[in-house]
């Protein structure tokens, strides 16, 4: 039997490329999964899938041979091997000129606030003298690779960094922004330009990892809303950014929006899209990097919120399954096909409906479920 070829390749194999699966088998998309080993969360579901390596360019070469256009699950593929992509014919999206500020903390803050893009007081320190005479408290990140808390210090004094500068990564120091929430606007384009923003989420943390995303945002100023969207609009844009773009910010007390992070590709605080809203990140992402035109964004129902599955006492997660399902049968389930460790995200919940307190709470115990095999009322 002769394999047809790949519409797109999909480099990384974790629970974003498993969603993108789904949605490319209703939309009749083909796509060819290089995954990092042989049962991580995409190979499962990815018929067409190869193990390998993503920073050895022969790989990548022999994964994208015959597709013409490459997206990822994650944004840490080498930009001289995209370059390299591009210059052999392959369309990469979103393109190493842009992906560079979703890779480079530093570079991003540099070109947001070339911009005028509201950001955190920032600077690059290489010494515990340039931290403090940055100021404290402060937040010292690595400039790449950091990732759901990792790579990321919240200091008060030169001693708290001592771990920082021993990594012996590029840091850069951040303000401790006085914040009354984290927000995130998401934004899928295409090559061809076309913008479609979602309702603007809130996003809940838990030791650095986000817990649970509310959409839409609840109580949000309509001012704020629309700054929100057309911030992540224009980023989308003048980055030229291919995809779904996630602009995660702070909503300070005073009532400013400032840029935590970005991120291009879809992101946490977008998958209550699955099941909330009449497109899904997933499908727009598809939808965007292969230039067909893009769905509605719009919420289905006035509230849905999407609550992360962490590893925990359950170790079972498909014996509990029924449980959960009996439990709340209106709450949606989404199992990664990930083994259970302490705090791994191995899947969400989604529940949706009018009443945001009730929406809240069954999926908060759906969850709770599944991590700690009882509810939390």
């Amino acid at each position: 039997m002769v394999v047809p070829s790949p519409q797109l390749a999909v480099i990384g194999g974790g629970q974003l490329a498993r969603m993108m699966q789904q949605a490319a088998i209703g939309l009749g998309i083909r796509i060819r999964l290089l995954a990092e080993a042989p049962d991580v969360s995409a190979a499962q579901v990815v018929p067409d899938h190869v193990v390998g390596d993503y920073t050895d360019l022969d790989t990548l070469r022999a994964i994208v041979a015959d597709a013409p256009v490459v997206t990822f699950d994650h944004e840490h593929v080498p930009p001289e091997h995209l370059r390299a992509l591009e210059t052999e014919g392959h369309a990469c999206r979103p393109g190493p000129h842009a992906l560079l500020y979703a890779q480079d903390k530093g570079d991003m803050r540099a070109r947001l606030s070339e911009m005028g893009i509201p950001c955190p007081r920032f600077r690059m320190v290489t010494t515990a003298e340039e931290l403090a005479s940055f100021g404290f408290p402060a937040v010292v990140k690595t400039t790449r690779g950091g990732y759901d808390g990792k790579g990321v210090w919240v200091v008060r004094s030169a001693a708290d960094a001592d771990e920082a500068f021993a990594s012996g990564r590029s840091l850069l120091a951040e303000e401790l922004v006085d914040f009354r929430r984290e927000l995130s606007a998401l934004v899928a384009r295409s090559p061809s330009g076309e913008v479609r923003a979602y309702p603007v989420v809130e996003s809940r943390q838990a030791n650095g990892v986000c817990a649970e995303v509310i959409a839409p945002a609840p109580d949000l100023d309509a001012g704020l809303d629309a700054e929100a969207r057309a911030m992540a609009e224009r980023i989308a844009t003048e980055l030229d950014v291919t995809g779904i773009l996630a602009v995660e910010l702070f909503e300070t007390a005073d009532g400013r929006l400032l840029v935590n992070e970005l991120a291009m590709r879809p992101h946490n605080t977008g998958h209550w899209s699955i099941d909330g809203a009449v497109t899904s990140q997933f499908e727009n992402h598809l939808r965007a990097v292969l230039d067909l035109p893009l769905g509605s964004t719009e919420a289905r129902t006035p509230f849905s919120v999407m609550v992360n599955i962490l590893g925990g006492a359950v170790e079972d997660l498909e014996a509990q399954r029924a449980v959960v399902l009996a439990a709340e049968p209106d709450v949606k389930v989404h199992l990664y096909g990930k083994s259970v460790k302490a705090g791994r995200k191995v899947g969400h919940v989604t529940a949706y409906g009018s009443d945001l307190d009730d929406v809240l709470a069954r999926a908060r115990r759906a969850a709770a479920l599944f991590t700690d095999g009882v509810t939390h009322d």
